[in-house]
Protein backbone atom coordinates (compact mmCIF):
# COMPACT_ATOMS: atom_id res chain seq x y z
CA UNK A 1 0.00 0.00 0.00
CA UNK A 2 2.82 2.02 0.67
CA UNK A 3 6.00 2.27 -1.12
CA UNK A 4 7.73 -0.76 0.59
CA UNK A 5 3.85 -2.16 1.51
CA UNK A 6 4.09 -0.89 5.33
CA UNK A 7 1.13 -0.36 7.20
CA UNK A 8 1.32 1.17 10.77
CA UNK A 9 -0.99 -0.05 13.20
CA UNK A 10 -1.61 0.20 16.91
CA UNK A 11 -4.62 -0.48 19.04
CA UNK A 12 -5.70 0.82 22.59
CA UNK A 13 -5.89 -1.42 25.12
CA UNK A 14 -9.86 -2.27 25.81
CA UNK A 15 -9.50 -3.43 21.76
CA UNK A 16 -12.27 -0.91 21.11
CA UNK A 17 -9.88 1.46 18.87
CA UNK A 18 -7.46 1.04 16.36
CA UNK A 19 -5.83 3.51 14.02
CA UNK A 20 -4.17 2.50 11.11
CA UNK A 21 -1.72 4.82 8.49
CA UNK A 22 0.31 4.50 5.49
CA UNK A 23 3.11 6.50 6.45
CA UNK A 24 4.44 8.79 9.38
CA UNK A 25 6.75 11.35 7.88
CA UNK A 26 4.91 14.44 5.89
CA UNK A 27 6.98 16.70 4.02
CA UNK A 28 6.71 20.49 4.53
CA UNK A 29 7.79 22.40 1.03
CA UNK A 30 7.33 25.37 2.72
CA UNK A 31 4.59 26.60 1.04
CA UNK A 32 2.08 23.33 1.50
CA UNK A 33 2.58 20.21 3.76
CA UNK A 34 1.67 16.70 2.90
CA UNK A 35 -2.35 16.24 4.24
CA UNK A 36 -2.19 13.42 6.70
CA UNK A 37 -4.65 10.72 6.20
CA UNK A 38 -5.40 6.95 7.79
CA UNK A 39 -7.92 4.47 9.05
CA UNK A 40 -9.92 3.96 12.36
CA UNK A 41 -10.92 0.61 13.48
CA UNK A 42 -14.00 0.30 15.97
CA UNK A 43 -15.57 -2.53 17.77
CA UNK A 44 -18.92 -1.13 18.46
CA UNK A 45 -19.13 -4.00 21.69
CA UNK A 46 -16.25 -2.43 23.06
CA UNK A 47 -17.34 1.03 22.67
CA UNK A 48 -20.69 0.09 24.79
CA UNK A 49 -22.13 3.34 23.04
CA UNK A 50 -19.08 5.56 22.83
CA UNK A 51 -18.43 7.92 20.68
CA UNK A 52 -14.60 7.78 18.82
CA UNK A 53 -12.54 10.90 18.13
CA UNK A 54 -9.46 11.49 16.31
CA UNK A 55 -6.55 14.56 17.36
CA UNK A 56 -3.72 15.82 15.35
CA UNK A 57 -1.47 17.60 17.54
CA UNK A 58 1.86 19.76 17.75
CA UNK A 59 3.69 20.49 21.04
CA UNK A 60 6.30 22.05 21.76
CA UNK A 61 7.80 20.66 25.31
CA UNK A 62 10.64 22.49 27.14
CA UNK A 63 10.63 20.46 30.53
CA UNK A 64 9.35 17.30 32.16
CA UNK A 65 6.09 16.39 32.57
CA UNK A 66 6.57 16.22 36.30
CA UNK A 67 8.80 19.41 36.55
CA UNK A 68 5.26 21.82 36.97
CA UNK A 69 5.43 25.11 38.87
CA UNK A 70 2.86 26.75 40.34
CA UNK A 71 0.66 24.57 38.25
CA UNK A 72 2.24 25.58 34.88
CA UNK A 73 3.56 22.66 32.73
CA UNK A 74 6.68 22.86 30.47
CA UNK A 75 4.73 22.16 27.68
CA UNK A 76 2.78 24.29 25.18
CA UNK A 77 0.52 23.24 22.48
CA UNK A 78 1.51 24.39 18.92
CA UNK A 79 -1.65 23.37 17.21
CA UNK A 80 -4.57 20.71 17.96
CA UNK A 81 -7.77 19.55 15.70
CA UNK A 82 -9.94 17.19 16.55
CA UNK A 83 -12.24 15.10 14.01
CA UNK A 84 -15.35 12.98 14.70
CA UNK A 85 -15.11 9.58 13.28
CA UNK A 86 -17.75 7.56 14.77
CA UNK A 87 -20.68 7.77 14.18
CA UNK A 88 -19.65 9.53 11.52
CA UNK A 89 -20.47 12.96 10.21
CA UNK A 90 -20.64 12.06 6.47
CA UNK A 91 -21.26 9.23 3.83
CA UNK A 92 -17.82 6.92 4.05
CA UNK A 93 -17.23 7.10 0.89
CA UNK A 94 -16.54 11.09 1.10
CA UNK A 95 -14.21 10.61 3.58
CA UNK A 96 -11.54 8.86 1.24
CA UNK A 97 -8.92 10.87 -0.02
CA UNK A 98 -5.82 8.16 -0.66
CA UNK A 99 -5.68 4.93 -2.05
CA UNK A 100 -4.01 3.34 0.97
CA UNK A 101 -7.65 4.89 2.63
CA UNK A 102 -9.42 2.73 -0.07
CA UNK A 103 -7.18 -0.42 0.40
CA UNK A 104 -7.48 0.02 4.27
CA UNK A 105 -10.97 0.17 4.32
CA UNK A 106 -11.78 -3.03 1.94
CA UNK A 107 -9.30 -4.64 3.67
CA UNK A 108 -10.66 -3.81 7.07
CA UNK A 109 -14.54 -4.22 6.51
CA UNK A 110 -17.62 -1.99 7.75
CA UNK A 111 -16.26 -1.16 11.16
CA UNK A 112 -13.21 0.80 9.57
CA UNK A 113 -13.89 4.69 9.13
CA UNK A 114 -10.91 7.18 7.30
CA UNK A 115 -9.97 10.33 8.52
CA UNK A 116 -8.00 13.19 6.84
CA UNK A 117 -6.12 16.37 8.48
CA UNK A 118 -4.13 19.01 7.25
CA UNK A 119 -1.21 20.86 8.23
CA UNK A 120 -1.57 24.62 8.81
CA UNK A 121 1.49 25.87 6.57
CA UNK A 122 2.99 27.85 10.16
CA UNK A 123 4.25 24.69 12.42
CA UNK A 124 7.66 23.93 12.59
CA UNK A 125 9.30 20.87 11.98
CA UNK A 126 9.72 17.82 14.31
CA UNK A 127 13.46 18.69 15.90
CA UNK A 128 14.66 17.69 19.68
CA UNK A 129 17.49 19.14 21.73
CA UNK A 130 19.66 15.91 22.51
CA UNK A 131 19.73 15.53 26.38
CA UNK A 132 22.71 14.48 28.37
CA UNK A 133 23.39 10.53 29.05
CA UNK A 134 22.74 11.48 32.82
CA UNK A 135 19.24 13.24 32.17
CA UNK A 136 16.40 11.77 32.27
CA UNK A 137 12.74 12.25 30.99
CA UNK A 138 11.26 13.67 27.60
CA UNK A 139 13.66 15.72 25.95
CA UNK A 140 12.74 19.81 25.11
CA UNK A 141 11.59 18.61 21.45
CA UNK A 142 8.70 19.68 18.67
CA UNK A 143 6.35 16.76 18.42
CA UNK A 144 3.80 15.84 16.58
CA UNK A 145 0.87 13.16 17.55
CA UNK A 146 -1.68 11.45 15.98
CA UNK A 147 -4.28 10.25 18.82
CA UNK A 148 -7.92 8.23 18.61
CA UNK A 149 -10.00 7.48 22.00
CA UNK A 150 -12.99 6.62 22.63
CA UNK A 151 -15.78 8.72 24.90
CA UNK A 152 -19.04 9.90 25.67
CA UNK A 153 -18.75 13.57 23.66
CA UNK A 154 -14.70 15.42 22.75
CA UNK A 155 -14.73 16.87 25.93
CA UNK A 156 -15.57 14.21 28.14
CA UNK A 157 -13.00 12.59 30.74
CA UNK A 158 -10.80 9.87 28.35
CA UNK A 159 -10.04 6.64 29.77
CA UNK A 160 -6.03 5.98 29.19
CA UNK A 161 -7.61 2.04 28.17
CA UNK A 162 -9.46 3.65 25.65
CA UNK A 163 -6.47 6.09 24.02
CA UNK A 164 -4.19 4.97 21.24
CA UNK A 165 -1.23 7.60 20.35
CA UNK A 166 1.20 7.38 17.42
CA UNK A 167 4.34 10.02 16.97
CA UNK A 168 4.68 11.83 13.72
CA UNK A 169 7.13 13.34 12.10
CA UNK A 170 6.94 16.20 9.89
CA UNK A 171 10.34 16.75 7.85
CA UNK A 172 11.67 19.36 5.27
CA UNK A 173 13.96 17.92 2.03
CA UNK A 174 16.17 20.06 0.53
CA UNK A 175 15.16 22.75 -1.78
CA UNK A 176 15.32 22.85 -5.15
CA UNK A 177 17.79 24.87 -7.69
CA UNK A 178 21.63 25.06 -6.62
CA UNK A 179 21.34 28.99 -4.94
CA UNK A 180 24.05 30.75 -4.44
CA UNK A 181 27.36 29.44 -3.89
CA UNK A 182 28.48 31.09 0.32
CA UNK A 183 31.51 33.20 -0.42
CA UNK A 184 33.66 35.93 1.94
CA UNK A 185 36.16 37.82 2.51
CA UNK A 186 37.74 40.36 4.80
CA UNK A 187 40.95 41.98 5.03
CA UNK A 188 43.01 43.47 8.02
CA UNK A 189 45.15 46.10 8.83
CA UNK A 190 47.74 45.63 11.39
CA UNK A 191 49.90 48.60 13.07
CA UNK A 192 53.38 48.58 12.54
CA UNK A 193 52.83 47.26 8.74
CA UNK A 194 52.22 48.64 5.76
CA UNK A 195 50.45 46.29 3.95
CA UNK A 196 46.99 44.18 5.13
CA UNK A 197 46.20 40.28 5.48
CA UNK A 198 43.67 39.02 3.12
CA UNK A 199 41.43 35.95 4.00
CA UNK A 200 38.81 34.42 1.59
CA UNK A 201 36.56 31.66 2.30
CA UNK A 202 34.27 30.08 0.14
CA UNK A 203 31.78 26.83 -0.36
CA UNK A 204 31.38 24.46 -3.59
CA UNK A 205 27.32 25.13 -3.00
CA UNK A 206 24.94 26.55 -0.23
CA UNK A 207 22.97 23.28 0.54
CA UNK A 208 24.17 20.23 1.95
CA UNK A 209 23.24 16.79 2.37
CA UNK A 210 23.70 14.70 6.05
CA UNK A 211 26.57 12.61 5.63
CA UNK A 212 27.66 14.77 1.99
CA UNK A 213 31.30 16.13 3.01
CA UNK A 214 31.47 19.94 2.46
CA UNK A 215 34.38 21.30 1.00
CA UNK A 216 35.57 24.10 2.41
CA UNK A 217 37.95 26.46 0.07
CA UNK A 218 40.44 28.87 1.95
CA UNK A 219 42.94 31.39 0.55
CA UNK A 220 44.91 33.51 2.57
CA UNK A 221 47.45 36.75 1.16
CA UNK A 222 49.62 37.76 3.54
CA UNK A 223 51.54 41.07 3.03
CA UNK A 224 51.58 41.81 6.65
CA UNK A 225 54.17 41.79 8.55
CA UNK A 226 52.55 39.90 10.97
CA UNK A 227 53.05 35.40 11.36
CA UNK A 228 50.20 33.20 11.58
CA UNK A 229 50.54 30.55 13.47
CA UNK A 230 47.88 28.36 12.81
CA UNK A 231 44.53 27.82 11.01
CA UNK A 232 41.42 26.22 12.72
CA UNK A 233 37.98 25.23 10.85
CA UNK A 234 34.57 24.81 12.33
CA UNK A 235 31.30 23.73 11.63
CA UNK A 236 28.71 25.28 14.18
CA UNK A 237 25.50 24.52 14.86
CA UNK A 238 23.14 27.56 16.09
CA UNK A 239 19.78 26.49 17.54
CA UNK A 240 17.33 29.51 18.34
CA UNK A 241 14.67 28.48 21.37
CA UNK A 242 12.50 31.30 19.89
CA UNK A 243 8.69 30.51 21.34
CA UNK A 244 9.53 31.16 25.40
CA UNK A 245 12.51 33.01 25.63
CA UNK A 246 14.48 33.27 22.42
CA UNK A 247 18.07 31.73 23.61
CA UNK A 248 20.80 30.68 21.16
CA UNK A 249 22.47 27.72 21.47
CA UNK A 250 25.91 27.70 19.09
CA UNK A 251 27.27 24.29 19.53
CA UNK A 252 30.90 22.96 17.28
CA UNK A 253 29.58 19.71 15.94
CA UNK A 254 32.68 19.49 13.40
CA UNK A 255 36.19 20.62 13.98
CA UNK A 256 39.98 20.69 12.16
CA UNK A 257 42.88 21.64 13.65
CA UNK A 258 45.03 22.42 10.55
CA UNK A 259 48.20 23.09 11.76
CA UNK A 260 48.53 25.45 8.54
CA UNK A 261 51.05 28.67 9.23
CA UNK A 262 51.54 31.84 6.88
CA UNK A 263 54.66 33.49 7.29
CA UNK A 264 54.85 37.45 6.41
CA UNK A 265 54.64 38.13 2.62
CA UNK A 266 53.34 34.18 2.12
CA UNK A 267 49.98 33.23 0.18
CA UNK A 268 48.00 29.90 1.05
CA UNK A 269 45.91 28.39 -1.19
CA UNK A 270 43.76 25.18 0.49
CA UNK A 271 40.64 23.16 0.61
CA UNK A 272 39.65 21.81 3.67
CA UNK A 273 36.69 19.19 4.06
CA UNK A 274 34.64 18.99 7.14
CA UNK A 275 31.75 16.53 7.77
CA UNK A 276 29.98 17.12 10.98
CA UNK A 277 28.03 14.05 11.71
CA UNK A 278 25.98 12.83 14.84
CA UNK A 279 28.06 9.80 15.03
CA UNK A 280 30.84 12.32 16.81
CA UNK A 281 28.50 14.51 19.14
CA UNK A 282 26.23 11.81 20.49
CA UNK A 283 27.22 12.51 24.28
CA UNK A 284 27.12 15.87 24.09
CA UNK A 285 24.15 17.82 25.72
CA UNK A 286 22.17 20.79 23.64
CA UNK A 287 23.08 19.63 20.15
CA UNK A 288 19.60 20.21 18.45
CA UNK A 289 18.54 16.80 16.28
CA UNK A 290 15.74 16.02 13.45
CA UNK A 291 12.64 14.22 14.92
CA UNK A 292 12.71 10.38 15.37
CA UNK A 293 10.18 7.46 16.08
CA UNK A 294 10.34 5.36 18.75
CA UNK A 295 13.58 2.62 17.96
CA UNK A 296 14.77 4.74 15.36
CA UNK A 297 17.83 6.88 14.56
CA UNK A 298 18.16 10.11 13.42
CA UNK A 299 20.93 12.71 12.71
CA UNK A 300 21.77 16.17 13.24
CA UNK A 301 18.80 18.50 12.61
CA UNK A 302 17.98 20.03 9.28
CA UNK A 303 18.09 23.64 8.89
CA UNK A 304 15.30 25.96 9.48
CA UNK A 305 13.30 26.88 6.22
CA UNK A 306 10.63 29.22 7.26
CA UNK A 307 7.83 30.55 4.81
CA UNK A 308 7.61 34.65 4.29
CA UNK A 309 5.47 36.24 6.58
CA UNK A 310 5.24 33.29 9.18
CA UNK A 311 5.87 34.38 12.95
CA UNK A 312 8.90 32.95 13.88
CA UNK A 313 8.03 33.37 17.85
CA UNK A 314 5.42 30.43 17.36
CA UNK A 315 8.42 28.06 15.40
CA UNK A 316 9.54 26.77 18.67
CA UNK A 317 13.28 25.79 17.98
CA UNK A 318 15.17 27.27 14.83
CA UNK A 319 18.14 25.45 13.58
CA UNK A 320 20.63 27.25 11.00
CA UNK A 321 24.77 26.29 10.26
CA UNK A 322 27.87 28.17 10.12
CA UNK A 323 31.35 27.46 8.52
CA UNK A 324 34.23 29.23 10.70
CA UNK A 325 37.79 29.99 9.93
CA UNK A 326 39.96 31.21 12.44
CA UNK A 327 43.43 32.50 11.87
CA UNK A 328 45.55 32.27 15.19
CA UNK A 329 48.05 35.70 14.17
CA UNK A 330 51.58 35.62 15.98
CA UNK A 331 52.64 38.35 18.48
CA UNK A 332 48.13 39.36 19.20
CA UNK A 333 46.10 38.80 21.61
CA UNK A 334 42.91 37.02 19.84
CA UNK A 335 42.35 35.75 16.33
CA UNK A 336 40.35 36.74 13.20
CA UNK A 337 37.38 34.86 12.58
CA UNK A 338 35.72 34.57 8.89
CA UNK A 339 32.14 32.78 8.78
CA UNK A 340 29.88 31.83 6.15
CA UNK A 341 26.15 30.00 6.49
CA UNK A 342 25.17 27.05 4.76
CA UNK A 343 21.98 24.83 4.43
CA UNK A 344 22.04 21.37 5.90
CA UNK A 345 19.26 19.34 4.63
CA UNK A 346 17.96 15.48 4.00
CA UNK A 347 17.72 14.86 0.41
CA UNK A 348 14.76 14.63 -1.53
CA UNK A 349 13.84 10.96 -1.40
CA UNK A 350 14.16 11.44 2.44
CA UNK A 351 17.50 9.11 2.75
CA UNK A 352 20.29 10.72 4.97
CA UNK A 353 23.65 10.21 3.82
CA UNK A 354 25.03 9.99 7.19
CA UNK A 355 27.13 7.25 8.74
CA UNK A 356 28.37 6.59 11.81
CA UNK A 357 31.31 5.59 10.64
CA UNK A 358 33.85 9.04 10.50
CA UNK A 359 35.25 9.55 6.92
CA UNK A 360 38.67 10.46 6.50
CA UNK A 361 39.08 14.22 5.57
CA UNK A 362 41.41 15.48 3.23
CA UNK A 363 42.77 18.77 2.02
CA UNK A 364 44.83 19.92 -1.09
CA UNK A 365 47.12 22.67 -1.50
CA UNK A 366 49.73 24.72 0.29
CA UNK A 367 50.20 26.22 3.50
CA UNK A 368 51.49 29.52 5.52
CA UNK A 369 49.17 31.17 8.57
CA UNK A 370 46.91 32.54 11.36
CA UNK A 371 43.48 34.83 11.77
CA UNK A 372 39.17 34.02 12.55
CA UNK A 373 37.09 33.57 9.84
CA UNK A 374 33.16 32.48 9.35
CA UNK A 375 31.27 31.13 6.84
CA UNK A 376 27.54 30.22 6.41
CA UNK A 377 25.55 28.31 4.06
CA UNK A 378 22.84 25.43 5.00
CA UNK A 379 23.58 21.76 5.93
Amino acid sequence: MSPKNVIFKKVCKDKSVGVYMGKRDFVDRVDSVEPLDGVILVDPEALQGRKVFVTLSCTFRYGRDDMDVMGIAFRRELYLATRQVYPPLQDREKGIHTRVQAKLLRKLGNNSYPFFFEFPDNLPCSVALQPAPSDVGKQCAVEFEIKAFSAESQDAKVRKRSTVKLMLRKVQYAPEGEGIAPSVETTRDFVMSDKPLHVKASLDKEVYYHGEPIKVHVSVTNNSSKNIKNIILSVDQIANVVLYSNDSYAKCVDIEDSGDSVSPGATLQKVYTMLPLLANNRERRGIALDGKLKHEDTNLASSSIVKDGVLKEVLGIMVSYRVMVKLIVGGMMGSRNVCSAFTLQRGRSGSSLQTDARQTRHSEGEVNMQNNFCLSGRV
